[in-house]
């Protein structure tokens, strides 16, 4: 009979073993996060394009492994007012997401990306409106580039939530402007292409944001030429331990930096590092209820973005003058310039655009004898943006000389 015993308890095992993993959801590698599609549907799109847009989330969706211990996916409208048209909660399955957002209808109005973005962050990626902690969580904004209210402040925020953010614009967005929405660096998450075109992207934006979304590792994000942001899943609660960060230069590894953590924490920003440097990362959780291993990780920092030096003015005219500048030099070059102008006793400023590998452009319609504050602006592609100022003045213009009286006949000689 002991025999047929153990072999009895060991099934038994088995089976709580297999049950045990079933309550748990998919293992451990598989990727879990929230993804939410932000879909332009104001009246600035065409119906055309908003069902080439519609079919482009549809096809990214339907292969990404969904479920309730996986990846979840909802869509919300960007409109005069923003709507849900599922949260993320409601669909299982790829084929269901993409139906659900084939059966999409646009909603037409005005193009308030902000108050999306605000009502993203309030609804649907806050703990505190039954979002699920410490998974990774993804924004993919599909726009034609316009609108109607602020982006930035709100986006920012959603990017210190940790939300990593990808942009697809359709071709007529600013591109210094939308470079710092996305997460950095630009390259990797900010994406221009034709309406017709989005299925040339669309398998390596899918494979984009399957990175972002592993679980059970330790990643970067928001690098820059000074710092970066990590991320991790929870791996412990604020009760079972604590965390040790450890950042060192690779060349230098007995100069490590060290940060303590609480045990629910699941991310960190370093900042005030060298460019173009590598740097290796050590995540050890502390713990004395169960053992975690440490996580590891090396992080390159961007190229030194170097901005716009000693600007000339020169072909000083009351109406117009001439402004150059030192290109930015450096690994990193520039994406191109912005020149800002206005008057410095205040008035409207203006804002000139110059392509990169340029670096002087006439600036024209200004007043004679008036001092104008000029600062020119370096953009990179990681987003970020460095500018120099000067001060010019135009020189007065030629003043109206009133007209001669004219004079009798006779009058304009010479007298006797």
């Amino acid at each position: 009979m002991l025999p047929w015993t153990a072999l009895g308890l060991a099934l038994s095992l088995r089976l709580a073993l297999a049950q045990s993993g079933a309550e748990r959801g998919p293992p451990a590698s598989a990727p879990q996060g929230d993804l939410l599609f932000l879909l332009d549907s104001s009246a600035s799109v065409s119906h055309y394009e908003f069902s080439r847009v519609r079919e482009f989330l549809g096809q990214l969706a339907a292969p990404l492994p969904l479920g309730p211990g996986a990846l979840r996916v909802s869509l919300v409208h960007v409109s005069s007012q923003p709507h849900t048209e599922f949260p993320f909660s409601q669909h299982s399955s790829g084929a269901a997401v993409q139906d659900a957002i084939r059966a999409a209808a646009q909603l037409m109005g005005d193009t308030n990306t902000g108050l999306a973005l605000a009502y993203a962050r309030e609804q649907l990626f806050a703990e505190a409106a039954g979002a699920r902690p410490g998974v990774p969580k993804v924004l993919v904004w599909v726009t034609d580039g316009g609108s109607s209210d602020p982006v930035g402040p709100p986006m920012q925020e959603l990017k210190d939530l940790g939300v990593t953010v990808f942009i697809v614009s359709t071709g007529r967005g600013n591109l210094l402007e939308l470079s710092d929405a996305a997460s950095a660096p630009a390259g990797k998450h900010l994406h221009f292409v034709d309406v017709d075109d989005l299925h040339i992207i669309a398998q390596e934006l899918r494979g984009s944001i399957m990175d972002a979304m592993r679980p059970q590792q330790l990643r970067a994000s928001e690098v820059t030429s000074s710092g970066f942001r990590l991320v991790w899943p929870p791996l412990l609660t604020a009760d079972s331990g604590y965390y040790v960060l450890e950042l060192a230069p690779s060349a230098k590894p007995g100069t490590a930096r060290r940060q303590q953590l609480p045990g629910n924490a699941t991310g960190w920003a370093w900042a005030g590092l060298d460019p173009d440097t590598d740097y290796d990362v050590a995540l050890v959780p502390e713990s004395n209820v169960h053992l975690v291993r440490p996580q590891h990780l090396r992080v390159r920092t961007l190229p030194e973005e170097a901005g716009p030096e000693r600007i000339v003015i020169s072909h000083a005219r009351p109406r117009s003058l001439r402004v150059s500048w030192a290109p930015a030099v450096g690994p990193a070059a520039a994406l191109g310039y912005h020149v800002q102008f206005g008057p410095l006793r205040g008035g409207a400023a203006q804002r000139v655009e110059v392509p990169a590998g340029h670096n002087s452009t006439t600036l024209q319609g200004l007043a004679p004898g008036t001092a104008y504050l000029v600062t020119v602006t370096a953009a990179f592609r990681s987003g970020r943006e460095r500018a120099l100022s000067a001060k010019a003045c135009t020189p007065d213009g030629e003043r109206s000389r009133a007209p001669r009286p004219s004079l009798p006949p006779g009058a304009g000689g010479r007298g006797p």
